[in-house]
């Protein structure tokens, strides 16, 4: 008689096991269609200001990008900005002066994080421009002046976009070589298109998150949700799924540290040691990957972390300017020096733009502590 009620209670056993999972699966099933709707598409922030409110020569600009436009500015490098060694050797020489051919630059794609736009990535052109190069800024789609986008985006989108950007350079005739600047999201799209891109030669990181999931992971921290370690972790993994379900991406293709472990380029990963949106330890996931990976032949992996800073505005530090001038005037072989790059570069004076808290920073609906002194926005 014991039998068949221990096999009553073993039956009854799996059939609770299964309606509690069928049960948490829908839960976080729709928990995780709503955090699609909240943070899947950005909230276009408009441009209000241009290269002409700085005296830069500039052109409008619509990049294609396979079924969609994106608006930028193209800002030329300054003639002023020639090699000096040819300078010198035109002032030497006897015979009569003739129009020389316009020097081809390398030139520098500048990539907004989630909700910026290309105006709030200025100041990074502007450095940029003095050291020497042409840059393009631009809006990724559902960014800035582009249309609302109406389904989910992330990384994978912004990678399409940039390297839809890298092409559109390359094929100027002024153009020698590109590079990629991006922040936040924008730096993680950089990382991943300089994998399916070759037109990219060297790319510049700053605040990037090492993978979807450890950031879906903080926006629950952000937001205030006290979710057990064993639950959330997992859960994370699922809203990061279903957030890349209807572009039928997956978690690993909108990860930088599965992108930087491919990467073979020239990588320089910049981060604010007191970013509370993406902690530090994201850049050393990155770092690590990429390292991992890598043989003799390849570049090396640079990294700088500034002590004072949190996620945004690490252009307002010299020696970030000077760093990321020398690193695209080496590996993307400028006329100008990298130490002349560098020096050009930390002596331009630039602004963070005046604006509330947006984006990512957003998310949390609030601003962190002490967030005027560590730079955070």
């Amino acid at each position: 008689m014991p039998r068949p009620k221990r096999s009553k209670g073993l039956r009854r056993l799996r059939l609770a096991l299964i309606v509690g999972s069928v049960a948490g699966f829908a839960a976080a099933y729709r928990f995780a269609l709503r955090y699609r709707e909240r943070v899947g598409l950005p909230t276009p922030s408009p441009v209000d200001s241009s290269p002409a409110d700085f005296g830069l020569d500039f052109s409008e600009v619509e990049i294609p990008a396979g079924d969609h436009r994106l608006a930028g500015w193209f800002v030329p490098a300054a003639a002023e900005a020639a090699r000096p060694r040819r300078r010198a050797a035109a002032a030497a020489s006897a015979e009569p002066a003739t129009m020389p051919e316009p020097e081809r630059r390398p030139a520098i794609a500048i990539v907004h994080g989630w909700e910026s736009n290309r105006g709030r990535t200025f100041a990074h052109a502007r450095y940029l421009h003095a050291a020497g190069f042409h840059c393009l800024v631009f809006d990724v789609r559902g960014h800035g002046d582009n249309p609302p986008e109406t389904v989910a985006m992330n990384v994978p989108e912004f990678a399409d976009d940039i390297a839809a950007a890298a092409r559109w350079l390359a094929a100027r005739p002024e153009v020698s070589a590109v590079g990629v600047l991006g922040h936040s999201m924008g730096a993680a799209g950089a990382i991943v298109a300089a994998t399916r891109e070759p037109k990219i030669e060297a790319v510049v990181s700053a605040s990037a998150p090492a993978d979807l999931v450890r950031i879906t992971r903080k926006t629950f921290e952000m937001a205030g949700m006290n979710i057990p370690e064993s639950i959330a972790t997992p859960l994370a993994w699922f809203t990061a799924a279903i957030l890349l379900v209807p572009r039928r991406h997956s978690v690993e293709e909108a990860s930088a540290t599965s992108a930087a472990a491919r990467y073979r380029g020239p990588l320089l990963l910049i981060h604010g040691a007191h970013d509370h949106g993406v902690p530090v330890e994201h850049l050393e996931l990155i770092g690590r990957a990429a390292a991992k990976h890598r043989t003799v032949g390849d570049a090396p992996v640079e990294t700088l972390v500034l002590p004072e800073f949190g996620h945004r505005w690490l252009y307002e530090d010299a020696g970030c300017r000077r760093k990321t001038a020398a690193f695209f005037a080496r590996w993307l072989h400028s006329p100008i020096s990298p130490e002349n790059a560098g020096e050009l570069a930390a002596a331009c004076v630039v602004e963070r733009p005046a604006d509330p808290v947006y984006g990512f920073g957003a998310l949390a609906g609030k601003t962190p502590p002490g967030d005027r002194a560590l730079n955070l926005n």
